[in-house]
């Protein structure tokens, strides 16, 4: 397991008029009309896109390892590009981390932007190198991210992370939490436990979020947190959400937020509810920056060093 970093590092600001490079790190293009639409939004901002680099489909993953991990360092050395951005998740960033140096990609520090599978990478390129890495929504999701979530993406891109007070926030068990904020996808950080690129979970306030996992599945992974100790080390825990949405399924949240309220023991802050997951309200998280869970104000905060 690589050291973890300790110290933290800022990535330069997306500058009005800078260039958002695109990859495929996990999934491959399976809408170009999405692909389309996104980098429309992103140039009607004022950015430049540079197009994601051509690759060999292999059926559920963009195209093989090498190319995969080649297409990453190649946009990430581009020095017209300050910002990295994953044009869409699925499965496949796990694969890419034994082609990766993150030391060498933290000597050119760069934004990197993504959510889901991506997950695994703003967590280890983060951990190894002390880079801010950006949750956000993909490039194929920004079409029907509402508008609060775009906002969100490009205030955290272009500037200080704002702190965030979720009207329909749920206080599960209160109190006040300071951490360095790690997290995303629940079934992703579960793939990286007993491996060298699991993230420090001591000290850390972490979110969790997931789709298409079956209530008793959630149950599974936070058991699995539970029983290997990681929850034991944490500061504070963020829940997101974990269906696309349906009003019919609010009562499965609720399930998920008692099952984290049992397994906490009440022993640390824990939140429901938070605007982030695969759904139109996914607002945009610095992963590695110092943060606070004020429940009294119900406001998630950041710290720069």
């Amino acid at each position: 397991m690589r050291e973890t970093a300790e110290r933290i590092i800022i990535p330069p600001r997306l500058k009005p008029g800078g260039t958002i490079g695109l990859v495929t790190p996990a999934g491959p293009i399976r809408y170009p009309d999405k692909l389309r639409s996104g980098i429309s939004i992103l140039e009607e901002a004022g950015f430049k896109v540079k197009q994601p680099i051509a690759l060999t489909e292999e059926e559920y993953l963009a195209g093989s390892d090498e190319e995969r991990a080649r297409q990453f360092i190649e946009v990430w050395d581009d020095p017209e590009v300050e910002a990295v951005m994953a044009v869409r998740g699925g499965y496949g960033a796990l694969r890419l981390l034994h082609y990766l140096d993150p030391a060498r990609l933290g000597e050119n520090p760069k934004i990197l932007a993504g959510f889901s599978d991506i997950t695994i990478l703003l967590n280890e390129i983060q951990r190894c190198t002390g880079l801010v890495t950006y949750h956000t929504p993909v490039v194929t999701t920004l079409p029907t991210s509402d508008e609060a979530s775009r906002r969100s993406f490009f205030e955290t891109l272009t500037g200080p992370p704002r702190a965030i007070t979720p009207p329909d926030l749920t206080i599960l068990t209160g109190g006040r939490a300071e951490g360095r904020l790690i997290g995303g996808n629940l079934a992703s950080l579960c793939h990286l436990l007993g491996t060298p690129h699991e993230p420090e979970w001591r000290d850390g306030i972490l979110f969790l979020e997931d789709v298409g996992e079956p209530v008793y599945k959630i149950d599974r992974m936070l058991t699995q947190l539970k029983v290997s100790g990681r929850f034991a080390q944490l500061n504070g825990l963020i829940l997101g959400t974990f269906t696309e949405g349906d009003e019919q399924e609010k009562d499965w949240a609720k399930q998920v937020w008692a099952r984290a309220s049992q397994l906490t023991e009440g022993g640390i802050p824990l939140w429901g509810n938070f605007p982030v997951g695969h759904t139109a309200r996914n607002l945009s998280l610095p992963v590695g920056m110092q943060a606070v869970m004020d429940s009294k104000e119900g406001r998630l905060e950041f710290i720069e060093p």
